[in-house]
C-alpha cells in the first residue's frame, strides 16, 4: 500500500512489470477489465520472459522498490512509470518514455525460493534484502552503496520486516527461527573479507555504517 495515499497499491508477479492500482476504480462499475493506473520496470527488461518480481515495497516518499529473480533490485520514482499499458506504449513511436534510470542495488542472489525486499530506517533511508547465500544485504537507498552484510541464515534469507517505529529488523529464512536485529554493537565493523566473492561486485574499502548484531 502507498503509505501517503492508501487508495493506491502495487503488486508484482510472474512478468517484468510492477503494477500500481487505484482501489477507487471499480472494474465492475466501469465495465472494464482490471487495469493498472501505472506500471514500472527497467527499460532493459521490457519484453523479457526470463524474469519475474518476487516482492515490491513502498517507501515513505512513495518510491517503489521491486526485487527480480535472477536480476537486481530497482527503485522507481513516481515519474518513471510506463503508463497503464506499457506493451502498447512501446509500439507507439510518439510515446514519451522517461529517460530517468531507476536506482539499482546489486550483489545479492535471488534465484532460489522467494526473496523479500524492504526499506529500513526512520525515513526509509536504507534498502534491505535477503540472499541465497544466507546473508542480509543493507544498502544506502540513495546511491546504492552496500553498507552492511550479515549472516542471517545457514542457507537462505527470505523475509525482512522492519519495526514500524524503532530501528529493529526481523528476518527469517530456511532456518526454523526468526532473528531480531538492532544496532547495539559498540564499534563499527568492516564488511567481510569475502564481500567481493559473495556479492560478485567490486566493492572495495566500504565500511559498515550500521554495526548490527543479532539480539536474540
Amino acid at each position: 500500500m502507498n503509505p501517503r495515499d492508501p487508495h493506491y497499491f502495487a503488486v508484482g508477479g510472474s512478468d517484468e512489470y510492477a503494477r500500481v492500482y487505484d482501489i477507487r476504480k471499480s472494474c465492475i462499475a466501469s465495465g472494464m477489465a482490471d487495469q493498472p493506473v501505472d506500471t514500472f520496470t527497467p527499460q532493459h527488461l521490457v519484453g523479457s520472459d526470463q524474469v519475474h518480481i518476487t516482492c515490491v515495497a513502498y517507501s515513505l516518499q512513495e518510491e517503489l522498490l521491486a526485487s527480480y529473480n535472477d536480476e537486481h533490485i530497482y527503485l522507481f520514482e513516481k515519474t518513471m512509470g510506463l503508463g497503464p499499458n506499457p506493451k502498447a506504449a512501446s509500439l507507439d513511436d510518439d510515446h514519451n518514455v522517461s529517460e530517468e534510470v531507476p536506482q539499482v542495488y546489486t550483489g545479492h542472489r535471488n534465484a532460489q525460493t522467494v526473496k523479500g525486499v524492504n526499506f529500513f530506517g526512520p525515513n526509509t533511508e536504507y534498502v534491505v534484502s535477503g540472499s541465497d547465500c544466507g546473508r542480509i544485504f543493507i544498502w544506502k537507498k540513495k546511491g546504492g552503496q552496500l553498507v552492511a552484510l550479515r549472516v542471517g541464515d545457514e542457507q537462505v534469507v527470505n523475509c525482512l520486516e522492519p519495526h514500524p517505529f524503532v530501528t529493529v529488523l526481523a528476518t527469517s529464512g530456511i532456518d526454523s527461527d526468526v532473528k531480531i536485529w538492532m544496532p547495539t554493537a559498540t564499534e563499527v565493523l568492516s564488511l567481510p573479507d569475502d564481500v567481493n566473492e559473495v556479492s560478485g561486485n567490486l566493492v572495495k574499502n566500504v565500511k559498515l555504517f550500521f554495526p548490527f548484531v543479532c539480539s536474540c
